[in-house]
């Protein structure tokens, strides 16, 4: 088993060995996984904090040894907690990194970091307030950044923030924590998840106060929710159809 590091600031993770494959999700500095096969161009990877495979350009990864990959991951969790921010190299040239990067690993990387960093577990009314720093962040399927991001790397990257694991699909979100009956029991910080025609469920957000909710549709925005699901002021409609609403914390 080989083991890998992202050295850079966001790394396509793609469902096939190809650059023209589907984009599945990002990988963001510092973060670890498992290469379960190697290629000459490509590798299948694990991704450590959430299991998530796929493929990865192997230009784009350090490989790292099963010690250092094993250190890594017992290191305290640091979360970068800016937007944007830079990692300065050996070299004394910057690395942009985003919300959410584990600046942790900028040490074993000889790297710098000196901006701000969340360190602990927040609060569940920190969820809200985590939220809305994506405010307007345009949607990207398979994104996990403000630069682009799709509604479950939305959601995973809030509550990663905030010091608490989502899995990464919207499917498998709503697998974990406990069902709530109605909307009159959630609190600020519950997710609602929404299904397509087949009950298949595709869609994901956090719920707010007075029966609103932000989501990742289009961009990252705040629409109104009611049993019926998500209404869309400007377009008038209903745009998502209320399946289930989870209390992970």
């Amino acid at each position: 088993m080989k083991y890998g590091l992202c050295n850079l600031s966001i790394v396509p993770l793609r469902a096939e060995s190809s650059d023209q494959s589907e984009l599945v999700s990002q990988i963001l500095y510092g973060e670890t996984f498992k290469v379960l096969e190697r290629r000459k161009k490509w590798s299948k990877i694990r991704l450590q904090f959430d299991s998530y495979e796929g493929w990865i350009d192997n230009k784009q990864f350090t490989e790292i040894s099963k010690e250092d990959f094993k250190k890594l991951n017992e290191l305290p969790v640091q979360l970068s907690s800016d937007l944007v921010n830079f990692i300065t190299t050996r070299e004394n040239q910057l690395i942009i990194i985003t919300i959410g990067s584990n600046v942790a690993a900028s040490d074993f990387l000889a790297h710098q970091y000196e901006g701000n960093k969340v360190e602990s577990s927040l609060t569940k009314e920190a969820i809200i307030d985590t939220a809305l720093l994506y405010l307007n962040a345009p949607y990207l399927w398979g994104g996990k950044s403000p630069l682009g991001i799709d509604c479950s790397g939305f959601t995973q990257m809030v509550y990663k923030l905030c010091g608490y694991s989502l899995l990464r699909d919207a499917s498998q979100q709503a697998s974990q924590g406990e069902a709530l009956s109605f909307i009159e029991e959630s609190e600020p910080g519950d997710l609602a998840f929404f299904d397509n025609e087949e009950g298949i469920i595709t869609h994901v957000g956090i719920i707010m106060e007075d029966h609103h909710i932000i989501h990742a549709h289009g961009k990252v925005r705040i629409d109104r929710l009611d049993h019926t699901g998500i209404f869309n002021a400007e377009k008038r409609t209903h745009t998502h159809k209320l399946r289930v609403i989870k209390r992970i914390v």
